[in-house]
């Protein structure tokens, strides 16, 4: 029986991305650690630093999924916008957050930097919004509606996810088996198709790549459903011992 899960998508915010400067890491940390939460990723978008795209992107996404991240445009310097447009996507005005000013004052007096302007704008929030605590550097990110807006820089970001675990709801875990054929994907398309078309609970991917002993593929069954999921890996098995004894196939594990 097909089980509900809540969904998500990432949106990643930021020139330095694009222009390949910053390879991002944290979508992949995003996707698994969604993944033991048992919440859907749907969907993932990059833009660049430019207001109207990120009220556009983040608009589009908040009404289509149960949750948003974003990451990245939450820092000290005039390219750090993303406040601003969350801002402007919920129609809500924006100003420093007593809490979060109080967390940077006392931040910056600890550590002997002067609470200057550029700093201070990273206490501004849109109105109503409440703010995810940042372990690593204090400068804390925020939660409006279902969007969670967080910094881009990786270790910051993992440690704000950690905050916001608790906010969020879970679904089933998602189960997943996998077996490797010594052989390329053209060998097993038309049997796993016909499996897949039997298993609509079981989402079947086949990723191929070259081994030593010359092309492989590693297809990966995962489902909330134990039972069908089973099930699709025994008819995936029964095809590999098929396809190797035809000869088709090198053999498979």
């Amino acid at each position: 029986m097909a089980q509900h899960a809540p969904t998500a998508a990432v949106l990643l915010i930021g020139d330095e991305i694009l222009s390949g400067r910053t390879k991002d890491k944290n979508l992949g940390f995003i996707a698994d650690y969604l993944t033991v939460l048992g919440i859907d990723l749907k969907e993932a978008r990059v833009v660049a630093d430019i207001e109207d795209e990120i009220v556009a992107a983040l608009n589009a996404l908040r009404v289509r999924y149960t949750y948003v991240f974003t990451t990245g445009g939450i820092g000290p310097t005039h390219d750090d916008i993303t406040a601003d447009a969350v801002a402007k996507a919920f129609g809500v005005p924006i100003d420093h957050h007593p809490e979060a000013v109080e967390i940077l004052l006392g931040h910056f007096k600890e550590i002997g930097r002067e609470p200057n302007e550029a700093r201070m704008r990273m206490a501004r929030t849109p109105k109503g919004a409440s703010l995810i605590a940042n372990p690593v550097s204090k400068a804390p990110g925020f939660q409006i509606g279902n969007v969670f807006v967080m910094a881009g820089i990786p270790k910051v970001m993992n440690a704000m996810m950690e905050e916001v675990a608790p906010r969020l709801e879970r679904g089933a875990p998602v189960l997943s088996q996998t077996i490797t054929i010594q052989g390329g994907e053209g060998d097993v398309a038309k049997p796993l198709k016909d499996i897949q078309e039997r298993s609509p609970e079981v989402i079947i991917g086949s990723y191929p790549f070259e081994s030593p002993q010359g092309f492989a593929t590693n297809l990966v069954l995962r489902s909330r459903d134990q039972s069908a999921l089973a099930t699709a890996m025994n008819e995936v098995r029964q095809m590999a011992v098929e396809l190797t004894r035809n000869g088709k196939v090198r053999g498979w594990s």
